[in-house]
């Protein structure tokens, strides 16, 4: 199984975690788990997601979201699970 972390941080809009969530779907990419907060008007998610099944390279996928981030005002990053990890290792 492969999976990805999705971070998303910025500024609160309406259609933030919907916009996100049917792109993934769209490519076949299943979201595991999901924490959201709103922090003084600032959106702030993380997402697991099996990216497995998806036929779209990482990279693309990648891109894809920052694009979207872009539209909305955001910065979304993927990460692979395992560089995630050991980036946030004690």
């Amino acid at each position: 199984m492969k999976k990805t972390i999705i971070t998303v941080v910025g500024k609160d809009t309406v259609g933030i975690i919907a916009k996100v969530c049917t792109y993934l779907a769209e490519n076949e990419a299943n979201v595991e788990d999901i924490s959201q907060t709103i922090i003084q008007g600032y959106f702030n998610m993380m997402m697991i997601v099996d990216t497995s099944r998806s036929r779209k390279p990482f990279g693309e996928m990648a891109g894809d979201l920052e694009l979207i981030g872009d539209e909305l005002g955001l910065k979304i990053r993927c990460q692979h699970e395992d560089i995630f990890t050991k980036m946030h290792r004690i």
